[in-house]
């Protein structure tokens, strides 16, 4: 008689061995201690032999009688169950979740994926080595996994450990299409890790504050190229990695536009950003400071490196903005708001130009085609404005350092 999960779960543990069948060979051993196996008893080359499958629940009724389908075949195409068992298991020792991570990344890199993904990758991966670098893929399970998580978590990094689970995930997938596993783990952890809380860089959005940044950067005593990157992305608010890494190359001064390659673009597409007279204006200056390499902002240590990610940040603490006020991946925030505010463009057009994608393919295509004027005009409109705003602040400040004292 066939069995059923109710008597698999319910069958209780007796003083000597008890041994339920579901027919086919395929057996559930329920040991006097109260642990189940899943035997499977067979006939080959005249010999009676015996394969394990695993124990009950982690292997499911279903599961074993799957295996038990799985090795009937074998044995009508002359194989051996359990030789072949030992043969996978031998090959698979080859295949350590750190022998298939590098595979994985070899794949990244002949994708064209940016040298900073790459790197992230490895970074992130080699927190989870330690734990399950150097075991072979099918033996990682959700527990182990969890325990790689744990250690990044304990150390208070909630969202390196958030990534690392996505990261061993991607792993695992990549595993999968290359038949070496046959699930993810890491689905079965959603939610199980302390979710970081996501603080919004800082921003200025108040239009008289604004003005005075401007005037801040415009009087910074600092390198001159930094001023000009500062002065360039409040003009055109790229993301900070996008602007540092800009070379000359980019740059259509003939029809004013600047094209950033796929490469360093967060979603993999290049992108085009029209300069107004004002950003022509700085590049334009620029030029006849660090025109003669490829960089636009090469480094002060080496002209072939663009200059660190703290540069611009480092800069606006020295004018006196803390990091709770402004930054400079904040740019991209104070020009989606007040562009925003004040009606004169559509949403579209402002989130094509922050280089957001549209999810719809149609979307997607649309926005591109039907928004650059608009793109080109509102980018001219933007430059405009934070001139006037530059100069109100100016004026401002003038007329409160000449009031007139009372007659004595």
């Amino acid at each position: 008689m066939a069995l059923s999960d109710v008597k698999c779960r319910n069958t209780r543990p007796a003083p000597k061995l008890q041994k339920l069948s579901d027919g086919g060979g395929l057996q559930l051993w329920v040991q006097p201690s109260g642990t189940r196996l899943w035997r499977l008893a067979y006939r080959f080359d005249g010999k009676q032999k015996l394969l394990s499958l695993g124990s009950y629940p982690v292997i499911s009724l279903a599961d074993a009688r799957q295996a038990r389908d799985e090795a009937k075949r074998l044995l009508k195409a002359g194989a051996d169950p359990a030789r072949e068992r030992k043969l996978h298991k031998a090959n698979s020792q080859k295949d350590t979740f750190r022998s298939i991570a590098d595979e994985y990344v070899d794949k990244l890199k002949k994708e064209g994926r940016a040298d900073r993904t790459i790197n992230k990758v490895k970074w992130l991966l080699d927190f989870a080595y330690p734990t399950i670098g150097d075991k072979c893929i099918w033996e990682i399970d959700t527990a182990a996994v969890l325990t790689a998580l744990r250690r990044v978590e304990v150390r208070g990094r909630y969202e390196s450990a958030r990534r690392l689970r996505s990261t061993i995930g991607s792993v695992f997938r990549y595993a999968i299409a290359t038949a070496r596993a046959e699930a993810d783990p890491t689905i079965a952890l959603r939610g199980a890790l302390i979710s970081p809380t996501v603080t919004p860089r800082a921003a200025i959005t108040d239009p008289r504050a604004l003005g005075g940044l401007l005037r801040a950067i415009d009087a910074f005593d600092g390198q001159p190229t930094t001023r000009a990157a500062l002065k360039l992305m409040a003009l055109l608010f790229p993301r900070p990695g996008e602007l540092r890494a800009a070379e000359w190359d980019e740059f259509d001064f003939e029809s004013s536009v600047w094209i950033i390659p796929e490469a360093r673009m967060k979603m993999r597409r290049p992108h085009r950003v029209p300069l107004s007279r004002q950003a022509v204006s700085v590049l334009t200056s620029l030029r006849e400071i660090s025109g003669g390499g490829s960089l636009l902002f090469p480094s002060v240590r080496s002209g072939s490196r663009p200059i660190s990610d703290n540069t611009l940040n480092a800069a606006l603490r020295r004018m006196g903005y803390g990091k709770e006020e402004a930054t400079a991946h904040g740019f991209r925030a104070t020009a989606s708001t007040l562009l925003n505010e004040c009606g004169k463009w559509h949403p579209d057009a402002i989130e094509r130009q922050l280089a957001h994608i549209e999810n719809n393919d149609v979307r997607r295509a649309y926005a591109r085609a039907a928004h650059w004027e608009e793109r080109v005009k509102m980018m001219q409109w933007w430059a405009d404005y934070l001139g006037e705003l530059e100069s109100k602040n100016a004026a401002l400040c003038s007329k409160s350092t000449n009031i007139p004292t009372a007659a004595t």
